[in-house]
């Protein structure tokens, strides 16, 4: 006997409810601003959000710091303030993070989401200065100091120049 596939669909179904014309879902600025901040501090190269005056991140992470939200009845628009880890693109950070919050707005709420504006405001450095100290630490472990070239342990293959010693720069005198 063959087996059949069957397909499952894992999609939510749609179900006819006998809603009146003045049944309606309303969705607070907050709800948004979270599923907003959810979605955007899983993007790859968001370091983290900010205020939309700069200010940096506050001790106590607040999901929804540096999200602004305007939510109409069918409609949000979306503004993010972000600071990127360093050596990432950020036009491809930005453009995640845009892609992201759509998604996940539309996808929990329904709404259109008609722009996600994305302002940088800040470069973060803390992914490299972890990765220094962690090197650090570690030649610490192993016994060796770290890596530090100063320029007279530099070795070039380029030939001295010949300087002549001050006695002999007299002596032509």
């Amino acid at each position: 006997m063959a087996k059949q596939n069957k397909e499952i669909n894992t999609l939510p179904q749609t179900q006819d409810n006998d809603m009146t014309p003045s049944s309606s879902i309303t969705y607070a600025s907050d709800v948004v601003q979270i599923i907003a901040g959810l979605a955007a501090s899983e993007v790859e190269g968001i370091a983290g959000m900010t205020s939309a005056t700069g200010t940096g991140i506050g001790k106590k992470p607040n999901v929804t710091r540096g999200i602004k939200v305007e939510v109409g009845t069918e409609e949000v628009a979306v503004d993010l303030y972000v600071i990127v880890e360093y050596g990432t693109p950020i036009q491809r950070a930005a453009m995640d993070a845009q892609e992201s919050v759509r998604k996940a707005i539309e996808s929990m709420t329904g709404l259109h989401v008609v722009r996600v504006d994305v302002h940088v405001q800040n470069v973060s450095f803390e992914k490299e200065n972890k990765a220094l100290e962690a090197g650090a630490q570690s030649a610490l472990e192993a016994g060796t100091e770290p890596a530090e070239e100063s320029p007279k342990d530099i070795k070039t293959d380029a030939p001295k120049a010949a300087v002549p010693a001050e006695n002999e720069v007299r002596a032509k005198e």
